[in-house]
């Protein structure tokens, strides 16, 4: 028996699966499958995933007796189920056969929540949640333990929070939304002033740092705005949202941000945006609609990114990009703009070469 997460109390037939998940189905036996697994992992009650080519080679020798695989692949004396986008298959299946977290309507007793609270039909408050005076949750919505709801917070029906989160006061959180471990909501923004201008204005106004700062004093500037999230969004492990100095800093609907995510003070993240694991995001950016920043980007504070953008990992963004730019690099350029810079190098590496060898033969002509 195969070791999985997965959910073993349904059956399947393939025909069955095959309508799910829109494929085309080559078969003699309507087979019965009880779970997934790559070919490696499969038994003959296993419904094999054959998505790379790694895989489709491995099945040939799989226990499995059925596979879903991209279209155009044939595997003999398998059954199979051809699919035109693998991955879309594979998370249609996984919702499938899904174990839903274990968290049953209702108050634990070693839960806290304030008297003013209102909780609507079927909400889920696990060990050690803290919800304080104020706090609305919609219809049900999951709040698994040790988690900190503050006052005067708003969350929305169908929602799920994961153990750990604090959700700072005044947060407005939309319907369908995912909180996963130790994410931190409204936290107070990195936000501080000098009472005369300090090393960063001097380096910014005059390229350079002059002065004595030994007295310097640094003031910190209070959030009094908090975090908005639309609906459908999810954010991922121990990822730090801040909340806006005056107004909110929002978080457009169905945006995905991966775990390790800073997104400062006052920023304005678009809708169905990605946001990959270590991601920083300074001060007052905005992010268009459909953006996808890549893992360990950085950007800098005030800086806009328009729609449709990609940035790729590693690139530090210190100046605004119009709409559908793909931006690389550090400080940060267009593509293009990145490619012409590397073949300059190589050219540059070839003509110190080609110098060198001239400076050779005038040496050698010179002894002569």
């Amino acid at each position: 028996m195969v070791n999985t997460i997965f959910n073993e109390t349904k059956t399947y037939k393939l025909s069955e699966i095959n309508h799910i998940i829109g494929g085309i189905l080559n078969t003699e036996e309507d087979i019965v499958v009880k779970r997934i697994a790559p070919p490696g992992l499969a038994d003959e009650e296993t419904l094999a995933l054959a998505i790379s080519e790694e895989e489709i080679t491995n099945i040939a020798s799989s226990r499995a007796r059925a596979a879903v695989v991209p279209l155009g692949v044939s595997i003999e004396n398998k059954s199979t189920i051809e699919v035109e986008r693998p991955k879309l298959a594979m998370m249609k299946l996984l919702h499938l056969f899904y174990i839903p977290v274990d968290a049953q309507p209702g108050i634990h007793e070693k839960a806290f929540v304030d008297p003013d609270a209102k909780l609507g039909e079927n909400v889920s408050i696990g060990a050690n949640v803290y919800i304080s005076r104020g706090v609305a949750i919609g219809n049900n919505t999951k709040i698994l333990p040790n988690t900190y709801v503050g006052k005067f917070t708003e969350i929305g029906v169908n929602c799920l929070i994961h153990p750990g989160v604090n959700i700072g006061d005044n947060a407005r959180i939309g319907n369908n939304v995912i909180i996963n471990q130790g994410a931190s909501i409204g936290a107070d923004g990195f936000s501080f002033v000098t009472e005369n201008p300090g090393t960063i204005e001097t380096a910014k106004q005059q390229g350079k740092v002059e002065g004595d700062f030994s007295r310097q004093k640094i003031f910190k500037i209070p959030s009094l705005g908090s975090v908005t999230i639309g609906d459908d969004v999810e954010i991922g492990a121990n990822a730090c949202i801040d909340s806006g100095t005056v107004e909110n800093t929002t978080i457009g609907q169905g945006t995905k941000i991966d775990d390790l995510v800073m997104i400062g003070h006052n920023c304005k993240i678009g809708e169905n945006c990605l946001i990959v694991s270590q991601v920083g995001i300074s001060g007052s950016v905005v992010i268009g609609d459909r953006v996808v920043l890549a893992g360990q980007a950085g950007v800098a504070d005030h800086v806009s990114i328009g729609a449709d953008s990609i940035v790729m990992a590693k690139t530090g963004v210190s100046k605004s990009f119009p709409g559908k730019s793909i931006i690389i690099g550090s400080p940060a350029v267009h593509r293009k703009e990145f490619v012409k810079q590397l073949k300059a190098q190589k050219d540059a590496v070839r003509l110190s070469d080609e110098i060198k060898a001239l400076k050779k033969e005038i040496e050698e002509l010179k002894n002569r």
